[in-house]
Formats: structure tokens, C-alpha cells, sequence
């Protein structure tokens, strides 16, 4: 994982990244905290940024900035999903790739902090994690995929090649896994989403944030 915070008590970190699948104690708890929290941070910091927007504007801002998708790529950018405590059922399933997991994970991990370091050491993380995001709001963004292939065109390597892997779930609620391929340089990341195109962005998200890592 990539926090940027250091715990004093472990047990606490230990907590937020445990899925009530996994039993009890879990994270629950803290997501409910976590929520306000990173609420306020994000209402904060978006009041201060903008000061000729009106409410209706900062309003739809945040919601961006705090919806699910998007605190779930704030919990990949910090690798939350390796350190997951899931049940077998998600692991299975591939719940530490699914947004929703992700997103309770981040929110458990912002009240983790508050518990661990205080009010002021939570809202500084805070302010760090979100310092990126919330320059591109409201800007027009280039999809995950799209992203993806440019990033690799621009550097003369083969573009990415993605697979289905499985269709499961009711009609109404489908989930589908998709692994994106890349030939060079190697590597293979997986995806979950309620469409094959969801799962295909997520992947491509995953492979992104792995060439950031890189050194080229």
C-alpha cells in the first residue's frame, strides 16, 4: 500500500480493511465516519478553490468528487485491494476489484486516521489524496481506456488487448470480469463492473496506475 500515513495503532488500519464478509469486527463502522469526513474535506477544499461558484455548482462538484467510482480510484491509487481482509465468497468473486468494496475501504481508512492521528492529521491526508481530483474536476476527462492506448502509441508499444473472463450474477444485476493484456510492456490486470465496458475502463485504470509506477 501506498498511505502516506504511518499508524500509531495498527489495529486500527488492520480494521478499516476488513469487509463484513470476513465477519466481525469489520469496517463498517468507520465507513459510516469515514463518509462525513471526507464529505467536509471535499466541501472544504472545493469552497476554498472556488470562490465564484454558487452551491449548486460546488454541490455537483463534490458529488463528483466523493461518488463511488471515485473514491474507489482513490482506493487504488493507494493499493488498498491487495490489502483487503475478505470473505471467501468475495475473494472468489473478485470483490477487491469491485467500486464498492473499494469505496467503503477508502471512507473506513479516512476514519481510521481521525481515530489514529486526530482531526487535523485526517484532514491534511485528506487534502493530499484529493489535491489531484479536485484540480481536474469539472474539466472534460479522457476515459481510463483511451488514456491507455495513448499512453502506449506515444511510446510506439502494442496496444492492449481485453478478454472477457466471466458473466455472472442475475439478469438484472450482471457482473462482468475483464482482463486487460498488454504485450509490452507485460502485464495483465483485471476488472469488475456491472457492464463488459465498465470492466474494461476499471482494468484499464489498473494498468495505468501500474505504468505510473514504472520507470520507463
Amino acid at each position: 500500500m501506498k498511505l502516506g500515513y504511518r499508524f500509531g495503532d495498527e489495529a486500527l488500519l488492520q480494521l478499516a480493511l476488513t469487509h463484513r464478509s470476513a465477519g466481525r469486527p469489520n469496517n463498517e463502522r468507520l465507513e459510516f465516519l469515514g463518509d462525513a469526513l471526507v464529505n467536509l474535506a471535499v466541501a472544504e477544499m472545493l469552497f476554498e478553490m472556488r470562490p465564484r461558484a454558487d452551491e449548486g455548482e460546488l454541490s455537483r462538484l463534490r458529488a463528483q468528487l466523493v461518488s463511488e467510482p471515485a473514491l474507489a480510484e482513490r482506493a487504488r491509487e493507494l493499493q488498498l485491494g491487495d490489502a483487503l481482509k475478505l470473505g471467501s465468497g468475495e475473494l472468489k468473486s473478485g470483490g477487491f476489484r469491485r467500486d464498492s468494496i473499494l469505496a467503503d475501504a477508502f471512507e473506513a481508512l479516512v476514519a481510521a486516521i481521525y481515530r489514529d492521528g486526530g482531526f487535523h492529521a485526517c484532514r491534511d491526508w485528506l487534502r493530499n489524496v484529493f489535491a489531484a481530483p479536485l484540480a481536474r474536476v469539472g474539466q472534460p476527462q479522457k476515459d481510463p481506456k483511451t488514456r491507455l492506448q495513448e499512453w502506449l502509441q506515444g511510446r510506439g508499444m502494442p496496444l492492449p488487448r481485453y478478454e472477457l473472463l466471466a458473466e455472472r450474477g442475475e439478469e438484472h444485476a450482471r457482473q462482468f470480469d475483464v482482463a486487460c493484456v498488454l504485450e509490452q510492456p507485460a502485464g495483465r490486470f483485471e476488472g469488475s463492473g456491472g457492464s463488459r465496458r465498465a470492466a474494461e475502463q476499471i482494468a484499464a485504470a489498473a494498468a495505468l496506475a501500474s505504468l505510473d509506477e514504472r520507470a520507463f
